[in-house]
């Protein structure tokens, strides 16, 4: 293989003679073998890496810090990262000793080499524009590394938000289309008072909608960012005024409202905002997990279980039981939310070992939220199209749980007491005979009064029938 040599503190390395990389990120890559996942699977972060450069390098301009050759080629190849190019040098893993070093040294690499290329010098020449000194300049990686993670998870959600939205929809649809319904509900497993099916899916799309917001909100924390406060926060090597002139030349490039955090020294260290973001995602996915535990028991059987609604047939279910369909749909979006939860674990344990001015386990807290993002709308996206549009209701099985139920009776408590109602229920339970047939036998109720205060929609609301 063709190479080229460069050198740094420790020495010379050959490095591939086409590389846009350098000899930091091939240590990094040589060092960090741990998920086989690299940098180039999380776009918006090379995407938000570019962002930052490109920032910095126009503010450094601004201050006569860099002549204008160099920072155009800084931009120009900032501006290839931003439209998709390139990615694959980014060949890091993004679980990393370092803080994030090496992933930074990897963007500067990359970025320094294609404006090398771009003002006709060789890949490597960096006597005309180096990687620490010109792309890096004004930096740290301990400002420049967690301003673009701020960035890439809210782009992560950007593209995230709409599969959700979607699956809310189609919750909400299902919700109509079910409306006429008639199903019993149940609180622990056991029978309790009737409603519709349409009400059971609404409340699906109800609990997803709010966390939409929360989402949003979460994004919002994450436009305070601490680019300028370069190693611990205290805007060492960058002159008056550049914080405050590089993030708002990021919020531009970015379109994100991003603003200086109140204290640098402070927002170096703290992982608040990407804990509080995790925390929203498990909220998620408990949400997701539950809901899809849901639609796994109501399509249950299909003649010994629920049986309420039919799942779409996705595969055959087994490879000795013929004619079986199993729910997998629904259980790979209950082991995506696993996933999701056991990493806001991870990332609550890694924002806990931050020591003094900065956490060094950063690169694994961004890692996990980027994937927990990544999982959950490729998830969401299944969900939605490979089961939520296709489920039909079985209204016949339905309307039978309803008929052959006790917690009908809770229906007729206000009218005739909890005590004759609980022995009617007892009575039910023993011999199975209806309540309906109780009560008229009892003659509790005129047969009249009985289908009035059993009519479906004066069980699934508040009603005037009871006066």
């Amino acid at each position: 293989m063709n190479t080229r040599s460069e050198y740094d503190l420790l020495g010379n390395l050959h490095v591939p003679a086409n590389a846009l990389y350098g000899i930091q990120t091939l240590r990094a890559a040589e060092n960090f073998k741990i998920t086989g996942v690299p940098i180039a699977h999380f776009p918006e972060l090379i995407k938000a890496l570019a962002m930052v450069k490109a920032a910095a390098a126009r503010t450094n301009q601004e201050f006569k810090l860099l002549d204008e050759d160099k920072a155009d080629a800084i931009v120009f190849a900032c501006q290839d990262l931003i439209n998709g190019q390139h990615h694959e040098h980014f060949i890091v893993d993004v679980i990393q000793g370092g803080a994030g070093t090496s992933t930074n040294m990897n963007a500067n690499e990359v970025i320094a080499n294609i404006a090398l290329l771009k003002l006709g010098y060789q890949l490597g020449d960096y006597d005309h524009l180096h990687p620490n000194d010109h792309v890096n300049k004004s930096q740290s990686t301990n400002d420049a590394y967690p301003t673009a993670a701020c960035l890439g998870i809210q782009f992560a959600a950007d593209n995230f938000l709409p599969a959700l939205h979607q699956l809310k929809l189609s919750l909400e649809a299902k919700g109509r289309e079910f409306s006429h319904v008639l199903k019993m509900g149940r609180t622990q497993l056991q029978d309790a008072v009737p409603m519709t099916l349409g009400q059971e899916f609404e409340a699906f799309a109800v609990t997803l909608g709010e966390d939409i917001d929360r989402i949003k909100e979460a994004c919002a924390l994450l436009c305070e960012v601490n680019l300028g406060g370069t190693a611990i926060g205290t805007g060492i090597n960058t002159p008056k005024g550049y914080s405050q002139k590089a993030i708002e030349k990021l919020a531009t490039i970015s379109k994100k409202p991003l603003v200086p955090a109140s204290n640098l020294v402070e927002a170096t260290s703290d992982m608040g905002a990407f804990v509080f973001f995790s925390g929203i995602l498990k909220r998620l996915a408990i949400k997701l997990s539950k809901m899809s535990n849901d639609l796994r028991l109501l399509s249950s059987g299909p003649r010994t279980g629920f049986g309420e609604i039919m799942l779409p047939k996705m595969q055959p279910g087994s490879s000795i039981m013929p004619g079986k369909v199993n729910p997998v749909i629904p259980e790979a979006m209950n082991q995506t939310a696993y996933q999701v939860i056991a990493s806001d674990l991870a990332i609550t344990m890694a924002a806990e070992a931050g020591q003094l001015q900065l956490n060094a386990m950063e690169p694994m807290i961004i890692y996990n939220l980027l994937n927990s993002l990544k999982m959950l709308k490729e998830a969401c996206n299944m969900l939605n199209e490979r089961c939520i549009q296709g489920i039909e209701a079985n209204e016949s099985a339905c309307l039978a749980h309803v008929e052959n139920s006790i917690g009908i009776i809770t229906a007729l408590v206000p009218r005739i007491g909890y005590s004759n109602s609980s022995r009617i229920a007892k009575e039910a339970l023993m011999t199975g005979a209806t309540v309906k047939s109780l009560i008229l036998k009892e003659q509790l109720l005129t047969e009249h009064e009985l289908n009035e205060l059993l009519k479906p929609e004066n069980m699934i609301a508040p009603t005037n029938a009871l006066a």
